[in-house]
């Protein structure tokens, strides 16, 4: 199955794009958004992506008659990636946190256990591999991102057992860690998702430091669009989610103190957004039975104000082991 965008025209819609807006698809993975966006109005879309051959996909389409700008690098680095490509203001972003289709479907890139294939789980081709983590970070400290990040709950037992059985043999390829962890936690013993599914993704995100990349993001958001611009991202982790909602109520000044992921508001700071929609929109039962893939997705909408960035970084608050900690193998 293709990479099928999840809850298109409800993004679309959202971010409502109009002749020479530039629009920003910070996640540009398949291209479903930019091309929807484009086809859309008669704007201009810069699509970012750590993953080269996403943006060789982009380069390799020309329908748009320059329409649609590529840019490799992280969407956490857009208050730098932006301003040198010669975009110091946008009309609109979104994001789609999901992981590609087209990255889980290919082993070679080491995402999912449902083929054997090298422990990588990198979006980009640098930094520490999967197997570079789970090989050398202390036990605790493996232990902490499985139970943050997969909200794992035998996140202790998974760490120990791994901890004893990588000093025999390392740890290389993705069957052979899904199964170790499978038989460190007893079984499947009929359980429906794999055992190993919760840690997989707790890896894959501490990996790609998926959080700090997000909260990277919406600082960047604040400070690059222009009064009226919209911002939609789509969220597919409660984690993320939480962030997400807990960064726009704080700017929209709807909450009274600060949270676990935010610093304390000054009194009286004008809202940066205002909220479009106050809940998450969420996929119907038929998108749903198409792309099962969507069930866990939600959207949220908002509207960049007139007023200052507040400019304060948002922190994941989960105080997690560093990449820069990993060992990478030579």
């Amino acid at each position: 199955m293709g990479h099928v965008p999840v809850l298109l025209k409800e993004v679309v819609d959202g971010l409502a794009p109009k002749d020479g807006d530039v629009i920003v698809d910070g996640t540009l993975g398949g291209g479903g958004y930019a091309r929807a966006i484009l086809d859309a109005a008669k704007c201009h879309v810069v699509g970012i992506d750590r993953d080269e051959t996403a943006i060789d996909r982009a380069n390799g389409s020309a329908d748009y008659g320059g329409r649609l700008t590529p840019l490799l690098g992280c969407f956490g680095d857009m208050a730098t990636l932006l301003p040198a490509a010669g975009y110091e203001a946008v009309d609109g972003i979104t994001l789609d946190l999901g992981v590609s289709s087209f990255q889980l479907d290919e082993a070679e890139r080491g995402f999912s256990f449902m083929r054997d294939g090298p422990l990588d789980m990198r979006m980009g081709g640098d930094g520490p591999s999967a197997a570079d983590v789970v090989n050398t970070l202390p036990e605790k400290a493996l232990a902490d991102i499985i139970f943050r990040l997969g909200d794992e709950k035998q996140s202790r037992r998974i760490a120990k057992s791994i901890s004893a059985r990588r000093l025999k043999a390392p740890f290389t390829t993705t069957l052979d860690l899904a199964g170790h962890i499978e038989d460190a936690m007893g079984g499947r013993r009929g359980a429906r998702t794999h055992p190993a599914t919760r840690s997989f993704q707790a890896i894959r995100m501490f990996v790609n430091d998926e959080l700090g990349e997000l909260a990277r993001a919406l600082d960047a958001c604040e400070a690059l669009m222009r009064p009226g611009g919209r911002l939609a991202i789509v969220t597919f982790h409660s984690l993320e989610d939480r962030m997400v909602k807990q960064f726009l109520k704080e700017r929209a000044g709807q909450t009274g103190g600060g949270s676990r992921y935010l610093p304390a508001p000054e009194a009286g700071r004008a809202p940066s957004f205002n909220l479009i929609q106050r809940k998450a929109i969420e996929p119907g039962e038929a998108e749903t039975q198409v792309n099962p893939r969507a069930r866990s997705a939600k959207l949220r909408l908002a509207l960049r104000t007139d007023a200052p960035a507040w400019g304060e970084p948002v922190d994941t608050g989960l105080n997690l082991p560093h990449l820069d900690d990993v060992e990478v193998s030579s």
